[in-house]
């Protein structure tokens, strides 16, 4: 258990129905949040992951982000449902290997399109329709999860390193243009990060080889991730974009 106090907060957490998303969710709610838990089509993996927080009124909310109108909606639909919005954290991504090489022009257009819409339009738009919300509030926060991936590359998936670049320099942008509304926006750039997506293959035969990536021969943790910056404790930190990779990845 934590000892930072979200008691009275109210939270978006995208693609929250498993990985990340979910750890986020579960240890937001143990903070005292409310809780939404996005999901694009897991509707039953979403509310098993509100059945199993702790408090009573977290809600299941469904939306495809690669759809401009959807992503748009979301946080209006979520300040209905929880009475309003303190935190939004975008957690929601798509990782589609397209080879450089290999790909025909169809399919490597597609996964472009694809992947912008998910990892960078679709944040875009989730925080452009969270604004009022969070004044409405008096201000709060707001959390891209970017990636490691945006600074060192991503050969097999560029789409994905792209979209990632381009949501730290949406973070910093957003971070200068709604401090007026006391709205404090951070990007966190992770690694690798044990999660229920994760576990398995990390207890596999490369789960050696990843952990040795790092010096301290682990991954990181949900819980080391995304909830300082939310807390209200470390707003000095917007604008900023955390590496959360245990010196994995140096830039």
């Amino acid at each position: 258990m934590n000892e930072t106090s979200l008691a009275g907060r109210r939270a978006l957490v995208t693609g929250a129905s498993r990985g990340i998303g979910r750890a986020i969710a579960e240890i937001l709610a143990e903070a005292g949040a409310c809780v939404a838990v996005h999901f694009r089509s897991a509707a039953d993996e979403a509310a098993a992951v509100v059945a199993g927080m702790p408090g009573e009124e977290h809600v299941t909310v469904g939306a495809d982000l690669g759809d401009s109108g959807q992503a748009r909606e979301l946080p209006d639909r979520v300040a209905d449902a929880l009475g309003g919005l303190d935190i939004v954290v975008n957690n929601a991504g798509i990782f589609e290997p397209h080879d450089p090489a290999g790909s025909d022009d169809s399919a490597w257009l597609g996964a472009w399109d694809r992947t912008l819409a998910v990892n960078l339009t679709g944040p875009a738009l989730v925080i452009r329709g969270a604004v009022s919300h969070l004044e409405a509030a008096g201000g709060g926060h707001v959390v891209n999860i970017s990636s490691r991936g945006a600074y060192r590359g991503e050969p097999g998936a560029p789409a994905y390193g792209a979209a990632k670049a381009g949501l730290n320099s949406l973070t910093q942008s957003l971070a200068l243009a709604l401090a007026s509304r006391n709205i404090h926006v951070v990007g966190v750039a992770p690694g690798w990060v044990e999660s229920d997506m994760t576990r398995e293959y990390l207890a596999g035969p490369l789960g050696a080889e990843i952990r040795a990536q790092s010096p301290h021969y682990r991954v990181a943790t949900a819980d080391e991730v995304v909830l300082l910056v939310v807390s209200g404790k470390a707003d000095a930190l917007t604008g900023a974009i955390i590496d959360v990779n245990m010196a994995s990845y140096l830039r």
